[in-house]
């Protein structure tokens, strides 16, 4: 027997279950974690990262930890809610996190900042909850891009319409729930409404089998979510402004918190941008039915504009494919294929193989019409 399948059955038959199981801890984890166990390590999940430290919380309860020794250059890579991370033992100060074991998916957006670098919101995740609020115009560009970075983490995608007790009739809310299913083939879309308590046992059923992070922009009622889901005030909510009906930043930190119906929730802070980062495959599996479509084309390499035998465009003229998901498509294609050339040579090349191509094109078109002209 393996060394991993011992301590499957260790696990398994032990009398009381582990201090952190509750967490997410299972056998994989604690066989990844047995060479730090041998240093005389502590296992622990970070809960929340603040400034150079974090609290994780261990079998012995929760502790604050300085992340100085997992601060690599690469931002990806620093120490992040979600994390399972080996730390010192009681009685060191301060105390340190050494290492985190490899994680099995993670959440990453692009930063706002004109360096354009990766940014982590959550680590080891099972569920991206994304809330949008049923509050104003539905903005299905957004929540593509956010299903497209929700795909690309490895984990499942989940979207909650939020504030569903807004919505005006039952009908009205039927064509709103269609509007975005239409939108994220492949993912659940519950209507839930945290104030009435409407579709929350629902949403809890979901969260309940691992580790859900909760993503929205601000005032799309996050917290209030996370509070109806924990069944205590654990999360700190405030009104959305009459003004302009957009929400202020409640939760400023990511924070995990232990649902008593079983799961774990990462509540995030309110997010302005949804910059996407090296994301192809979420943006292929958001717009599943055009790949689908774009293995009819002529040619293997259609961009979809304006080449003859194209699957796509025809579909677009037969009413079969919504116009609006094709541009969509397009621009966060554009978008993730400008940010993967930063970094890679290849497709940086291909990039301005493709701008000269057009140039020329351009060029012949304008030669085209000025000689008609004449």
């Amino acid at each position: 027997m393996s060394s991993s399948s011992s301590t499957r059955s260790s696990l398994s038959s032990s009398a009381s279950p582990h201090p952190l199981a509750p967490y997410g801890w299972d056998a994989d984890w604690e066989a990844e974690f047995a060479p730090y166990a041998a240093q005389g390590l502590l296992p622990g999940r970070v809960v929340r990262v603040d400034r150079g430290q974090c609290d994780v919380v261990t079998a012995e309860g929760t502790a604050r930890a300085d992340t100085e020794f997992v601060t690599p250059r690469d931002p990806l890579k620093v120490v992040c809610t979600g994390d399972w991370a080996a730390v010192d033992p009681d009685g060191g100060d301060p105390r340190y996190v050494r290492a985190y074991l490899p994680r099995r998916s993670s959440f990453v957006r692009s930063t706002s900042s004109k360096r354009s670098e990766g940014q982590i919101l959550a680590a080891n995740v099972d569920h991206t909850i994304i809330a949008v609020p049923l509050t104003g115009d539905l903005d299905l560009g957004r929540i593509e891009r956010f299903l497209a970075l929700g795909w690309e983490s490895g984990a499942q995608p989940v979207v909650v319409l939020s504030k569903a007790d807004l919505v005006p009739d039952a009908v009205t809310l039927a064509h709103l729930v269609q509007d975005v299913e239409n939108s994220a083939p492949g993912v659940p879309v519950l209507p839930v409404s945290a104030a009435e308590g409407d579709g929350v046992d629902v949403l809890a059923a979901v969260v309940s089998g691992g580790t859900s992070v909760l993503l929205g922009q601000s005032g799309a009622g996050k917290s209030t979510l996370a509070n109806a889901l924990a069944g205590a005030e654990v999360m700190e909510v405030q009104a959305i402004r009459d003004v302009d009906g957009k929400g202020r930043h409640t939760t400023t930190t990511r924070n995990l918190l232990v649902l008593p119906g079983g799961g774990v929730l990462i509540d995030t802070p309110g997010l302005r941008g949804v910059g996407l980062w090296d994301a192809g495959t979420g943006v292929g599996q958001v717009f599943s039915e055009i790949q689908e479509l774009a293995e009819r084309c002529r040619f293997h390499d259609c961009a979809h504009g304006a080449e003859p035998g194209c699957a796509v465009l025809a579909a677009v003229d037969e009413g079969v494919l919504p116009e609006r998901r094709l541009d969509s498509y397009r621009k966060l294609m554009r978008e993730n294929q400008r940010i993967v050339a930063k970094t890679d040579a290849r497709v940086r090349a291909e990039l301005r193989r493709e701008w000269r191509l057009r140039g020329a094109e351009g060029k012949a078109a304008m030669e085209a019409k000025r000689g008609r002209v004449r």
